[in-house]
């Protein structure tokens, strides 16, 4: 009787870096084979100065991992980081090369962990003669020009957004339509610390708040879109400094500033044992949230073939329930829960390795 060997077509390794933590996650194919987070205690990063320099010892870190759990490099077809701040590009999966080192390592666009992701991948990946890549990075821009005017000529409205996660929960949704990404609308919400709602336009996403410091709906921990001229005269109170201010916006504000924690299972604890006034901030976001989902209806003509719940939006959560009963009217709803941001990275890299569609070149700014 033959016996039937199962064989994988590709082995990647994916890398992604936390600000405490690396993911490490190993594929054969779509398969995951190993998945571990290694935590990195805070003596030991606070040796660094930059991030950046974090890059030897978090690579020595996993390959000394990877050798323990006895998985063989020698293997591997490829190694995938967690894309950086970048210039803005357009979606899709992206070959590491200099100009791109260049940028993560001198924090050309900023400096933050998931930098890291493009050097450690291009860094093991060239010591095995093999490709490295980074795919769908936060920096990801393809907002039609219409969508760029903030209302204020000094000001252009940026797109800043979870697009790793945006981008592979639509495609979930494009199979569950029995159709492609390109071929439909899909307006899809990540919930996380921060929140993002993109209008996706046949595999463009051609409005979405800014998740980092702009604008959106309230968060755990940021304030989103807030009423311009009460915030100038705080601004100019003499109440408060830059710092301050920036941290009531980013850090301090949202429901962290409300009620003086950002969990979102503390708040659903606390609405449901009866928490009236945690009940009605709780509601005042799932609101906003709701609000923005209507408002890129328009933006998409209301052709929406489906509203895609992803991040914390689990099929159990009550801001899940209450913001369906304000949209559902528009289209189904699909609730893909989690990040799931090891297999979207593996999943990017593999549409290329199998000739699926084609790796994408990082050019330098020329401005």
């Amino acid at each position: 009787m033959e016996v039937s060997v199962l064989r994988s077509e590709f082995r990647l390794l994916i890398i992604n870096p936390g600000s405490n933590s690396t993911q490490v996650g190993v594929f054969d194919d779509e398969r995951c084979i190993f998945d571990k987070e290694i935590v990195h205690a805070p003596e030991e990063l606070d040796n660094y100065s930059r991030v950046v320099e974090q890059s030897a010892f978090r690579k020595h870190q996993i390959l000394e991992l990877l050798d323990y759990q006895g998985i063989n490099i020698s293997k591997l077809s490829a190694v995938c980081g967690k894309g950086g701040l970048l210039r803005p590009i357009e979606g899709g999966t992206y070959k590491v090369n200099e100009p791109m080192l260049y940028d993560l390592k001198t924090g050309q666009y900023g400096e933050h962990v998931s930098n890291l992701g493009g050097i450690i991948a291009h860094e093991i990946a060239s010591g095995l003669n093999i490709d490295s890549f980074i795919v769908d990075p936060v920096v990801v821009d393809e907002l039609d020009d219409i969508a760029r005017y903030s209302g204020i000529p000094e000001i252009q409205r940026k797109s800043i957004f979870h697009a790793l996660n945006h981008k592979a929960a639509a495609r979930k949704a494009a199979v569950d339509l029995n159709s492609s990404y390109q071929e439909i609308n899909l307006i899809v919400i990540h919930v996380g610390k921060g929140i993002t709602i993109g209008a996706h336009q046949k595999g463009k996403v051609i409005d979405v708040n800014n998740g980092l410091d702009g604008d959106g709906p309230f968060t755990m921990e940021r304030s989103g879109s807030v009423p311009i001229g009460d915030f100038l005269k705080l601004c100019f109170s003499k109440e408060y400094t830059y710092e301050q201010l920036f941290k009531k916006v980013v850090g301090n504000g949202g429901i962290k500033g409300y009620l003086g924690k950002g969990n979102l299972h503390e708040l659903e604890n606390k609405v449901k044992s009866g928490d009236t006034y945690a009940r009605k901030i709780y509601e005042a976001m799932a609101y906003q949230i709701a609000k923005e989902i209507g408002s890129l209806s328009t933006v998409l003509s209301g052709e929406v073939h489906g509203i895609v719940f992803t991040g914390l939006l689990g099929k159990e959560s009550l801001l899940t329930e209450l913001i369906m009963k304000r949209v559902k009217w528009i289209a189904d709803i699909m609730i893909y829960p989690g990040d799931n941001e090891i297999q979207a990275l593996n999943e990017g890299v593999l549409r290329v390795l199998r000739n699926e569609e084609d790796f994408k070149i990082y050019t330098a700014n020329e401005e």
